[in-house]
């Protein structure tokens, strides 16, 4: 249960700051021919189906798409709270 634990604190991580990166390289006007780009297509396959359901239901302030942030906010939540799980409950 520990190791599990562990995956899904790594994982949260590995997550916050895939969402960190894309966030910085979307401020950056990336265009297809850069050498950033396979980066940030990436990046994009694999944030997206986290993302796109949180755009849904987070509204937009003025211009700017804070969901990455809140994506941030609850990843950050469940990498903590993951270790309240008592390890010998299972």
């Amino acid at each position: 249960m520990e190791y599990a634990i562990r995956i899904v604190d790594i994982l949260c991580n590995v997550l916050i700051w895939a969402i960190f990166v894309r966030v910085l390289l979307s401020w950056l006007n990336i265009r297809p021919d850069s050498p950033f780009y396979p980066v940030l297509d990436v990046l994009d396959q694999i944030l997206e189906p986290l993302l796109a359901p949180l755009r849904r239901v987070v509204p937009r302030v003025g211009m700017f798409d804070i969901t990455p942030m809140v994506a941030m906010f609850i990843l950050y939540l469940i990498s903590r709270l993951i270790y309240l799980i008592p390890t010998d409950a299972i």
